[in-house]
């Protein structure tokens, strides 16, 4: 089984994200975070799937110099929303969050999360979409939700499992986990074929 695999190595999560170390250690993973601050907005043109799966790799990379990769397993991740072909990022400020949420307003927008996994000399990237649906949205429930759960740190300005999402998705297409920000299933697939790989 996986998990008896992983037990030979040490694992790190290359993300501050409190929502990726809770789902990760959902899988019964141990691990370790380490995180260093990475260039979010890269100046190379990327289409938004190559772009997670870019600042997954950046994250993972950049606290791979302190380890030895023959016994650790680094995983890195980012997840963005896109609104008709545009990224949405982390609001800067609550008039942002609360703009960036009038935009989701009863549309159809995806949520994209990369992944990145370093081992010895393996480099595996994928990505996951999920289509979420909002209903209509209120000021008054925009700003609410805004005052109260202060979302400044989350891409799309929301978190799915915080009031919002109980209210106003109406319906998913793909992994709700995604939308957290770690898209767990295909996590799992990635850490079986790298390790797989590993003992080859």
């Amino acid at each position: 089984m996986l998990l008896d695999r992983l037990k030979k190595y040490s694992i790190v999560l290359a993300s501050q994200s409190p929502r990726r170390k809770e789902l990760l250690s959902g899988l019964g993973i141990v691990f370790e975070v380490n995180w260093k601050d990475t260039n979010e907005s890269p100046s190379m043109d990327f289409t938004s799937c190559q772009l997670v799966e870019y600042l997954a790799w950046q994250k993972a990379q950049a606290v791979a110099n302190q380890y030895d990769l023959r016994k650790t397993i680094i995983i890195g991740g980012d997840t963005v929303v896109c609104l008709d072909n545009n990224i949405m990022g982390k609001p800067t400020d609550k008039s942002d969050a609360i703009h960036i949420l009038q935009q989701l307003s009863g549309k159809k927008h995806l949520v994209i999360s990369g992944l990145c996994i370093l081992h010895k000399g393996l480099v595996l990237c994928n990505h996951d979409i999920t289509e979420v649906y909002f209903k209509p949205l209120t000021n008054e429930e925009i700003t609410y939700y805004v005052d109260s759960y202060q979302p400044f740190d989350k891409a799309g300005s929301y978190g799915i499992q915080e009031w919002i999402g109980y209210q106003a998705i109406e319906r998913i297409n793909g992994s709700f986990y995604n939308v957290m920000g770690l898209p767990t299933h295909l996590l799992w697939n990635m850490l079986e074929e790298i390790t797989n790989s590993s003992q080859q």
